[in-house]
């Protein structure tokens, strides 16, 4: 503990106090908010064909703390994914090599940090849960331990290894982002396949890191004994279908059992062992172990025996005339280039196979799933849009350049538009061909609403991380068609010229609060 507590105080300090932080409570208060949805909406987050539980301490209790686990395990990888790369950026970590802590320890003053980022929240959402119960379960009595042990049993486990894997998958894949995203999503997919493909008739949850089959097995089997009904499963998520009506019941909650608990306590255990294999393989802040491709340059160098070349300075007479161009088409130029030659050769074969099936598969396919998708994969090219001077520490260089406000920061901007319409060409053609307007304008105002964003909460935050989750939830939500954050235009609206002019309201405000914001910075850094 002498240099573990040290490092977890230092860690989360320096996450809690950063506006991202703060801007994702905000929005994971809003959603806590929304788990137990008021009587008269159009939504519902357990859906049962046409049953729906009252709204008593177990049902608000039990759908709260498991709608927190699962969103939280899903965009709390994103929030604390970057523990050991921003201590690599600040050089924080030759500091850290040099100490006595084991990498073991050092991982797991890592794992513990984020794990209490994540309790935060989860905190959090416990307390407005609670809220939520007094403002709709008017009638029914207050359990606490209703509301405590689904948070105890489902989010503290589930979370503990979702901080593991954090740090694992910053071990193994180092500074590829978009491969931890990938990586992870694709493991909580399998999960969540495994977890609906199994039909125990008396499921004991033990092979469940959220616990979710244990309800929704619970309230199918009380549906189906006290109303005669043959429910297979029960849908979970914000599930829009514009139902008003529903048959109640009341549901009083699970019988935990001892095996439940204890295999909570596997789960976290296998975080632990997760967090110890990843010690073995972690370079410990070794550039030459940390960049695979620098070492092999380097003993390349060494095993030819050619002659080291002194070089005696730099002639001035042999360099090439300076010369000025002041306009914007060259910076334009160059972000873009930066954009493209951004992370691995091979991700760009992803979305190329992505780009091209989006001329072959239905139009609908491609715009409801494919588009959206493909825009994500970019997710750490437009978080870097504007944040990789402050990164990389010369916005003190850049914010001095000749007018940044009327060359830099437009050409950032210009560069990212014309990045994400080429990603979105296919289906623009498409839609041009059939003389579909709408369709077509829709995109164009997407993708640049993903440019602008990125751009506003970049100069905001002056980082990517709150970028990153929000544009996750985005994606995830547009993927499961959820209307209010279509912003690509492919759900069918009453009135679509008035959504294409929300979108680009939207576009206006951002473009606005960003150049206000990039003023204040150039002027007072």
């Amino acid at each position: 503990m002498q240099y573990i507590y040290p490092i977890i105080k230092a860690d989360y300090l320096q996450r809690t106090r950063s506006y991202s932080f703060l801007i994702t409570l905000a929005i994971t208060i809003f959603m806590a908010y929304s788990f137990i949805p008021a009587n008269s909406a159009n939504y519902t987050t357990l859906s049962a064909l046409g049953y729906k539980g009252v709204y008593n301490s177990a049902w608000v209790g039990y759908v709260s703390g498991i709608m927190t686990t699962v969103m939280l395990s899903i965009y709390g990888f994103l929030l604390v994914n970057s523990g050991i790369k921003k201590d690599i950026n600040t050089e924080v970590g030759l500091i850290v090599a040099t100490t006595p802590i084991t990498n073991f320890k050092y991982l797991l003053s890592k794992q513990l940090s984020n794990y209490i980022v994540l309790l935060t929240i989860a905190g959090i959402t416990f307390i407005v849960s609670i809220g939520v119960f007094f403002m709709r379960g008017t009638g029914y009595p207050f359990i606490l331990g209703n509301f405590i042990f689904p948070y105890l049993f489902f989010a503290v486990p589930a979370l503990f290894v979702v901080a593991s894997l954090a740090v694992a998958g910053e071990v193994f894949l180092g500074r590829r982002s978009i491969l931890q995203f990938i990586a992870y999503f694709f493991l909580v997919g399998i999960c969540m396949g495994l977890i609906n493909a199994k039909s125990d008739d008396q499921p004991t949850g033990i092979f469940d890191p959220f616990g979710l089959s244990l309800i929704t097995k619970s309230i199918t089997q009380h549906i189906n004994s006290h109303f005669n009904e043959d429910l297979k499963g029960v849908s979970f998520g914000f599930i829009f279908n514009g139902r008003s009506a529903y048959k109640t019941f009341t549901w009083e909650g699970l019988n935990w059992s001892a095996l439940f608990i204890f295999s909570r306590l596997l789960w976290m255990g296998l975080g632990l062992g997760v967090v110890y294999i990843s010690s073995l393989f972690f370079h410990r802040f070794d550039s030459k172990q940390a960049d695979p491709k620098r070492k092999t340059k380097e003993v390349a160098a060494i095993q030819t025996d050619q002659p080291i070349e002194q070089h005696a300075g730099i002639s001035r007479a042999v360099l090439p005339p300076l010369v000025f161009d002041y306009g914007i088409f060259p910076l334009v130029r160059t972000e873009l280039f930066m954009l493209i030659r951004q992370g691995k050769k091979w991700l760009w074969l992803v979305n190329a196979a992505l780009w091209v099936a989006m001329f072959i598969v239905p139009f609908n396919i491609a715009h409801n799933y494919l588009l959206p998708v493909l825009l994500f994969l970019q997710v750490t090219r437009w978080s870097e849009l504007v944040t990789k001077e402050k990164t990389n520490r010369v916005h003190y260089f850049s914010f001095a350049s000749y007018k940044p406000l009327q060359r830099m920061l437009p050409a950032q901007i210009l560069s990212g538009v014309l990045l994400s319409i080429g990603l979105s060409l296919p289906l623009i053609i498409r839609g041009a061909l059939t003389f579909n307007s709408d369709v077509v304008l829709s995109i164009i105002n997407g993708a640049v609403l993903i440019v602008l964003l990125a751009v506003a909460f970049g100069i905001l935050t002056g980082g990517k991380k709150l970028f990153e989750v929000f544009f996750f939830l985005l994606t995830y939500s547009v993927v499961n068609k959820v209307p209010v954050t279509d912003y690509l235009g492919s759900l069918p609206h009453q009135d679509m010229s008035f959504f294409m002019l929300v979108i680009l309201g939207i576009n206006t405000v951002l473009v606005i609060v960003s150049f206000m914001i990039r003023r204040y910075q150039t002027r007072h850094s």
